[in-house]
């Protein structure tokens, strides 16, 4: 990762886990994705946004993967690919434990 990638990614952690927590301290109710792949939260989808639209605009020749979003083939071109599990522990997150991050 070059070096200036380093706080780039650090605000757009911070800014994900402030969405995570304002979702956290209200309703987390969820949906499943198709396909039995699981629940995914309106926080997932919101901070999946987010980083997609702040990370792909402040570096446009990364690709990019995420567990949320439609996978393409844009990114098998890339050097660099930001992968992306805007919270990982999606059930714990949604049973309201402290076992999860973003």
């Amino acid at each position: 990762m070059p070096g200036r990638d380093l706080a780039l990614l650090e605000e757009a952690a911070r800014a994900a886990g402030e969405i995570a927590l304002r979702h956290f301290d209200g309703a987390r109710a969820a949906t499943e994705k198709p396909g039995g792949q699981g629940p995914v939260t309106e926080a997932d989808l919101e901070i999946d946004r987010m980083l997609r639209a702040e990370l792909t605009a402040a570096r446009p020749g990364y690709g990019w993967l995420s567990e949320e979003s439609e996978d393409g083939t844009a990114r098998l071109a890339a050097e660099r690919v930001f992968i992306v599990d805007p919270i990982d522990g999606t059930r714990a997150f949604i049973a309201g434990r402290s076992a999860w991050g973003s």
